[in-house]
């Protein structure tokens, strides 16, 4: 059992600080992720090293098309999620509490160093941001093994850990899943968490960016001009990837997205920047 950083206690409650949520929890209740519970007055990372998912990965498939292209990496799962996309591919284990094992931080980096034609350990699968302390202890583990750190992310994350977490990450695809306040409400989010984790992480590490494109939910011109105007305003340089949505999760009663949709906002997006690519077409 681990002890959770950034939380309040406040008698038997805890306030955990880790995301926009702010969750206040009785003893013996569990946050919006799923993952952190209150133990006697004490936040608790119940995920902390466990792991649901272990696999080596082309790291073109985080997506990273300009982080060390035709590299593997070991990519790494837990449970839990501080969002509830209706659409998630992933919600068995990001929606519930799955079975796993635990893998300490120091047995992770070893797995790291001896995997053949690895660069090292990508926190993805479910949303790695709610397993940060397990990050923060195993990224020294695996830089010092000379093995890279990625994380496949949302953003969802409060400044203070974020700051924490920033310099131990090599390399970020992260989720802008709209750009409009109300998606993300709809979805258990907050837009200006993920545009400041943008922001944060892009000013010390290898930053690139995925919009899922949803059939009358973000895929308007004007939604995407204004999402790229502003991913270029911080560099033209960011790749960013446009992903064909497929019926997942809650949300099956929509289409796959339009291949001439995903050719339509591609054009849009390449007035502003240099790397745009489309996946799923």
């Amino acid at each position: 059992m681990m002890n959770a950083r950034y939380f309040q206690s406040a008698g038997d409650k805890v306030q955990c600080v880790l995301c926009p949520h702010r969750c206040v929890i009785a003893d013996g209740g569990t946050g919006f992720c799923a993952a952190r519970y209150n133990s006697g007055g004490v936040l608790i990372a119940g995920n902390y090293g466990r792991v649901t998912s272990l696999a080596l990965d082309p790291i073109e498939k985080k997506p990273l098309y300009k982080f060390h292209p035709g590299s593997g990496i070991l990519s790494i799962g837990s449970y839990g999620c501080n969002m509830r996309c209706t659409f998630c591919q992933n919600h068995h284990i990001s929606q519930s509490v799955a079975e796993s094992e635990f893998i300490p931080p120091e047995e992770l980096a070893r797995l790291s160093s001896v995997t053949p034609d690895n660069i090292g350990v990508a926190f993805t699968y479910n949303e790695p941001l709610i397993s940060i302390e397990y990050i923060l202890d195993a990224a020294p583990l695996i830089h010092h093994k000379g093995q890279l750190v990625v994380l496949v992310s949302n953003g969802q994350i409060n400044e203070e850990p974020l700051a924490d977490l920033v310099t131990h990450v090599d390399a970020w695809n992260i989720d802008l899943k709209a750009f409009t306040p109300e998606f993300y409400r709809k979805h258990g989010g907050e837009l200006t968490a993920t545009i400041c984790t943008i922001e944060a992480a892009a000013r010390v590490s290898h930053v690139e960016v995925t919009t899922l494109v949803i059939p009358g939910e973000n895929d308007s011109d004007d939604e995407v001009a204004a999402l790229t105007e502003w991913l270029g305003g911080i560099s033209p340089d960011i790749p960013y990837h446009l992903s064909r949505f497929f019926p997942r999760h809650r949300m099956t009663g929509k289409q796959p997205t339009p291949k001439q949709t995903l050719y339509r906002l591609s054009g849009i997006a390449k007035r502003r920047l240099n790397h745009v690519y489309m996946g799923n077409v």
